[in-house]
């Protein structure tokens, strides 16, 4: 677990709310308190959906739902002239991806063990965090997959152009 101080808040958000950049990404959950407070559960439910799609989405979503599905309604929530209250949402990493993470670190943790690996945003009004997070369905003291994860979200960082520093 490792925690990241955002530098450049203004150029964050407009990744995270106009660009692409976490669309790839799951919710699990999101909450923002504007005039109001909103909170959105990331859990996908397939019975809204015609069963074709259903099944289309199920098969690459693991239950939850794309950021990208999501970000237009999260970014209308954050218009208007006042800067939001706070926000948090908690990204986690999609199934497929855990597996190829595993498989390019070559850690030995396996892919049905591995609960999530998360990334928590947290804006307070004033400052904007990110924490990387691991949750494993087995007890390990091998931090390996920990390690990597978070390698991997420096990389994602810098490739992104997101400035940051480790706090």
């Amino acid at each position: 677990m490792r925690s990241y101080q955002i530098q450049d808040i203004k150029d964050f958000m407009k990744k995270l709310l106009i660009g692409e950049t976490f669309d790839t990404f799951l919710l699990s959950e999101a909450s923002i308190t504007t005039y109001a407070s909103f909170h959105i559960d990331g859990a996908f439910h397939p019975e809204y959906l015609s069963s074709a799609e259903a099944e289309l989405l199920a098969a690459e979503q693991a239950g939850y739902t794309l950021w990208r599905r999501v970000r237009p309604f999260f970014f209308d929530l954050t218009k208007g002239k006042n800067t939001p209250l706070g926000f948090r949402i908690v990204f986690r990493l999609a199934p497929h991806n855990v597996e190829q993470l595993i498989s390019q670190s070559g850690v030995s943790t396996r892919a049905e063990d591995v609960d999530g690996l998360f990334l928590n945003i947290h804006f307070d009004g004033t400052a904007l965090s990110c924490v990387s997070g691991t949750s494993l369905r087995v007890f390990s003291l091998d931090k390996s997959l920990e390690h990597a994860w978070d390698e991997m979200l420096e990389r994602f960082f810098h490739r992104e152009g997101i400035a940051q520093t480790q706090a």
